[in-house]
């Protein structure tokens, strides 16, 4: 299994864009592709679906 395969599934499951998700980070696609391939730390991880769901909220609020 990849590192952080969950953040990875949850991306794709909701249609995400890897680069959507860098960039509600304020992270260049390539460092965010670079937190992918390695285990995040507790914070980091917390950044990741922080941004997913203000991602998914604003979806909902175009529907």
């Amino acid at each position: 299994m990849k590192a952080n395969q969950e953040l990875r599934d949850r991306i794709f499951a909701n249609r995400l864009k890897n680069w959507e998700v860098a960039q509600a980070l304020n992270l260049s696609d390539s460092r965010f592709s670079v937190w992918l391939r390695t285990p995040l730390n507790d914070e980091r991880k917390k950044r990741v679906e922080t941004a997913i769901d203000e991602l998914l909220e604003k979806q909902k609020e175009v529907n």
